[in-house]
């Protein structure tokens, strides 16, 4: 520490010195590093100064430097001689105890290596025995690691056997992460490394084994699946036409003020899935399987390319049977095919993609449209193209429920509206083609209450809500009420047909195609039987009244289509929504009218004819109406009566005016006939005696038919007032009176002037010869014969 210190202090003047001494360089760097302690720069140093050729010099350099260090110790110990003196003094007292110390640690030394000796073999025991125990632990670990692999191994073996493949593939995947790599035994790990990809493979064909069986079962299951579906479909359509009756219904209640409101409460939910349970664990377990083995895409390929073949086999239409017996499992085949996709689609975990379901659907709704064209194209029966229809309607409301789009379907059934519509036209036109040929056109006699619900009651046909005493007798023939049986089948077909279909408004379509029936085909066999039938009077009153009860149907029917079309119950009250066929029923009546009035005009003539055996130059006037009319007014009565029980009001005035004119222009007829020379007044006083009979019969018959109460312009006297202003101008004392306009306009402005001029001509009011004697005349036969002759010249000069 001294010498240590003392260089320190005197160390710039070492330095300075050097360099005073030396020739600077490389000798200055030298001698500084051993100044400051850098010893291991001095061998570069020296082996630089050899290397210039000038050791001298450094050697110089050094001697100079030892002499200065000698001179500076020397220096320094006379500085601190005294201290060193006492440090020399101290350490001559220490050397006894060190030598003491050193015995003692002697002896001890001694002793310890005595001790020793016996511990040294058991140390070596001791270590012998550490590295024993390290190897036996890192034995058993090694055990342990293989006895857990075996367990692996075994349970993986145990789970392949019992065909649980998911957990073997995880304990496969446990195998290869985390306990291959740690086996320290290289046989068993190839082994092991060799038989994994064995067991993959094993797994995988057995996994694909149960998935092809799964997709047997499941084809086998799609029409099932698809029929249960259908049916829930169906009970679903039919609880909401339930609920859309009875809201009708109450909505009818309300509408007239009749009973209590009507409230319900629907609670008839329920999830669709939930009953259709199919088996789809094979192929969530298969897709599982394979994203572990790495092989999803794989596996997704293969599942879409078979799934793809079975719709193609399932779209193949089975060529045994006719398409009307095999188009329910046909679609229902599809649908669960669908339902089955959709279920795979949205649990299966990306098994399958929305465009893979997209193309699928594509490939089956292009092929089940054509199809559907075709065979439909091919039918020729209303029935089976509604049958089919129906089914293929429910099938796209149950695949619309799973996501599927239907249009160019439903569109195909909208297409085919038409020929649908001309099929049950034709046969709608056969029913009533054979119902009008088997009708006797007699009024239905009706004798148990049920047939009257049946025929009367359920088309409203009944004039009164008071039940009948039976037998019943209607107004109608038999035909009517199978008509309107006819005419319901076809409106209830033809919502049928366009219900649940594209989104049109049905209501006008089906009241074109209702107006078609009625109007094209009802009319039409009701025309051909007026005018082509040999009809009697009664049957063709019966069709009169037949048809104008087919009129008051009109609007029954509409109300019906209303209803079915969910419609307003308002929709009749409106005239713009009416039926066409009520006006052509009304044209039609007329003509049905017109055929009974020349069936009647005929039955008359028969006994208008007898006018022929009238005298028309008899020399006594009657006192009694001629035997002919005394039978036309028999006709005439049983004529009225028979209208009274079948005809309505206006019927009945009809056939009554139209009767009455036709006898009173049969007597005009028989007076301006060419073979009608010559009458006189007394053939007048008879005819004037007919139609008295005839005018107390119309007067009679117009009150007790309650024609009065119509308030009717012309009453069934006013029908003969043509023949009875002409008799009346005959047997007048003045018929000269009727060229006065005021007298012809009062009493007789039903009569032409020709006729009178004809018939006047035919006047001879004399009972022997033409030109009888005047001597046996009355004053009054004179003047009348006066009068008479001047009428005559002014006609004369009129005409």
């Amino acid at each position: 520490m001294l010498l240590n210190f003392g260089t320190k202090m005197h160390a710039p003047s070492k330095n300075r010195n050097v360099v005073e001494n030396g020739d600077g360089g490389i000798d200055v760097v030298l001698v500084r590093s051993i100044i400051n302690g850098e010893h291991e720069n001095v061998g570069p140093i020296v082996r630089y100064a050899f290397e210039r050729g000038k050791p001298e010099v450094l050697l110089h350099q050094l001697v100079n430097l030892v002499g200065k260090k000698e001179v500076e110790i020397e220096e320094l110990c006379r500085l601190h001689y005294e201290e060193f003196i006492l440090a020399v003094d101290e350490l001559r007292d220490v050397l006894p105890d060190a030598d003491e110390l050193k015995s003692s640690l002697l002896n001890q030394n001694f002793q310890l290596q005595e001790v020793a000796s016996t511990l040294l073999p058991k140390f070596d025991e001791l270590l012998e025995l550490y590295s024993i125990k390290k190897n036996v632990t890192k034995a058993i670990e090694t055990l342990e690691v293989c006895v857990q692999l075996s367990k692996l191994c075994l349970t993986c073996n145990m789970h392949v056997s019992n065909n649980w493949f998911y957990p073997a593939v995880r304990i496969l995947d446990l195998i290869e992460k985390d306990y291959i790599q740690k086996t320290p035994f290289q046989a068993l790990r190839k082994a092991i490394e060799k038989q994994i990809p064995a067991i993959k493979l094993h797994i995988e064909k057995k996994v694909c084994s149960e998935f092809d069986d799964w997709l047997v079962h499941i084809r086998s299951m799609a029409a099932e699946i698809g029929q249960l579906a259908i049916g829930h479909a169906s009970s679903a359509r039919q609880r909401e036409e339930e609920k859309r009756a009875r809201q009708e219904e109450a909505e009818k209640q309300s509408r007239f003020g009749v009973g209590d409101p009507v409230y319900t409460l629907d609670v008839e939910h329920f999830d669709e899935d939930s009953v259709l349970e199919f088996d789809l664990a094979p192929v969530y377990r298969a897709h599982h399987i394979h994203s572990c083995l790495s092989l999803e895409d794989k596996f997704r390929k293969n599942y879409y390319k078979n799934r793809l073949m079975q719709l193609n086999l399932d779209l193949q239409m089975p060529s045994v049977h006719s398409f009307l017996e095999s188009h329910r499992p046909f679609f229902a085949q599809i649908a669960g095919f669908f339902i089955v996709e959709n279920r795979i689609l949205q649990t299966a975990g990306g098994l399958l993609s929305e465009s893979q379901v997209e193309a699928l659907w594509n490939t089956a709704i292009s092929k089940m449209t054509s199809i559907l064209e075709d065979q439909f194209s091919r039918m020729d029966t209303a029935n089976h193209l509604l049958l089919i229809k129906d089914f293929v309607t429910l099938v796209a409301d149950t695949l619309t429920r799973h996501g599927y789009g239907l249009t160019p379907l439903l569109e195909v059934l909208d297409n085919n509206r038409d020929k649908y519509h001309e099929l049950l036209l034709s046969e709608c036109r056969k029913h009533i083609g054979d119902t009008l040929a088997n009708d006797t056109f007699e009024q239905m006699v009706i004798k148990k209450e049920y047939e009257y619900n049946m025929n009367v009651v359920l088309f409203h046909l009944q004039s009164s809500e008071t039940l009948p005493d039976f037998p019943y007798i209607a107004p109608f023939s038999s035909s009517v009420p199978d008509i309107c049986r006819v005419v319901r089948s076809f409106i209830e077909d033809s919502v049928n047909y366009l219900s649940y279909g594209g989104p049109i408004n049905f209501a006008d379509v089906l009241k074109k195609y209702l107006n078609k029936l009625m109007i094209d085909d009802l009319n039409e066999a009701l025309l051909k039987v007026i005018h082509t039938g040999n009809l009697q009077v009664s049957q063709a009153m019966q069709i009169a009244a037949n048809i104008a009860v087919l009129e008051c149907t009109c609007d029954l029917f509409l109300c019906q289509t209303s209803q079915l079309c969910s419609g307003s119950l308002h929709l009749v009250e409106r005239p713009h929504v009416g039926l066409t066929a009520k006006a052509v029923f009304t044209a039609s009546q007329n003509a049905a009218y017109d055929a009974l009035l020349n069936v009647v005009d005929s039955k008359l003539d028969v006994y208008l004819a007898l006018m022929n055996s009238i005298e028309w130059t008899a020399d006594k006037a009657p006192e009694h109406a001629n035997d002919y009319i005394q039978e036309t007014v028999i006709f005439l009565d049983s004529l009225i009566s028979t209208a009274q029980q079948i005809l309505p009001s206006d019927g009945i005035y009809k056939v009554g005016v139209g009767a009455l004119n036709h006898i009173s222009d049969s007597v005009m007829a028989a007076l301006l006939s060419d073979s009608l020379k010559r009458f006189n007044l007394n053939s007048i006083i008879g005819i004037d005696n007919d139609l008295k009979m005839l005018e107390s019969f119309a007067d009679e018959r117009f009150q007790s038919t309650g024609l009065s109460d119509l308030r009717k312009d012309c009453s069934f006297r006013d029908c003969l007032i043509e023949s009875r202003q002409l008799v009346n101008l005959v047997l007048s004392n003045q018929p000269e009176n009727f060229k006065n306009p005021v007298t012809r306009e009062k009493s007789y402005g039903a009569l032409d002037y020709k006729k009178v001029a004809i018939i006047s001509e035919k006047f001879k009011d004399s009972s022997d010869k033409l030109f009888g004697s005047l001597s046996n005349w009355s004053t009054e036969q004179k003047s009348r014969k006066k009068s008479m002759d001047m009428l005559k010249r002014k006609l004369k000069e009129f005409s």
